[in-house]
């Protein structure tokens, strides 16, 4: 699995800048927050910590995150619960002149079938969306159907989408959902606007996976409950029901 590491992290921050917005500052992280104990493995704080909910789910999907430099540095992005739950997910970060090798080898891998999960809102591309009968024919043709989620803002995802070429030859697949974000640790310009985690869920569930679907939903419940309880320095004092189920898969 490609996880990013403290070392990752400091290779990502000597990398030359291609462009404003193409890697972190060279500052420590200073946000709001940044002084209270963290949780090393889960990256919550200490008081409302997630790792004695996290629990592995097996999918037939698997899940690549090509993620925006500034988000490996952001405790509230929700990428990085898929890959406590899904083993097989695999962490990419993005820089615009410079693709992962990595990743360019596994999209060359004929045992992948991945689509790029972007909105159809655009005509320049509509040739290239698919819907999710695609990923279940790709299950059916013996071969591993991989979601890549760009991993970062509204802004930041179009300009990844489209100033990678390698993505250009991708089938786009769009999420069409009735639900609404339940995501309440950042604002978002719209509730239709999932996050990264609700995405995954979401299109997992439509595809197929839906015991892993419902795995990563409770626990990006028990993510976004002890994270808000976290905030207001409180401790919650009894496990949730998303918390509940995942402590009986636990189990």
């Amino acid at each position: 699995m490609n996880r990013h590491s403290e070392s990752c992290r400091e290779q990502d921050v000597q990398r030359s800048a291609e462009a404003s917005d193409d890697a972190p500052r060279r500052k420590p992280f200073n946000a709001r927050g940044s002084f209270v104990t963290r949780c090393e493995a889960c990256r919550l704080p200490s008081l409302n910590c997630l790792c004695p909910y996290k629990v592995a789910a097996a999918s037939e999907t698997r899940v690549w995150l090509l993620t925006h430099p500034y988000e490996h540095y952001k405790p509230t992005n929700t990428g990085r619960l898929i890959g406590d739950i899904l083993d097989t997910t695999e962490v990419f970060t993005w820089y615009r002149t410079e693709p992962d090798p990595t990743l360019l080898a596994r999209l060359e891998d004929p045992r992948f079938a991945p689509f790029v999960v972007f909105p159809d809102d655009q005509p320049d591309y509509a040739e290239r969306v698919v819907g999710p009968d695609a990923v279940r024919s790709a299950k059916r043709e013996g071969r591993i159907p991989v979601l890549i989620l760009l991993d970062g803002t509204w802004r930041q995802a179009r300009r990844m989408f489209r100033k990678s070429p390698y993505l250009e030859r991708l089938p786009v697949l769009p999420l069409h959902s009735e639900r609404t974000t339940r995501y309440r640790l950042r604002k978002s310009a719209s509730s239709a606007h999932l996050c990264t985690a609700e995405v995954a869920a979401e299109l997992l569930h439509q595809t197929g996976d839906g015991e892993a679907a419902a795995t990563l939903d409770d626990y990006f419940d028990a993510f976004n409950d002890s994270y808000a309880a976290s905030r207001r320095h409180g401790k919650l004092e009894a496990p949730t029901a998303a918390m509940k189920r995942l402590l009986a898969r636990r189990g």
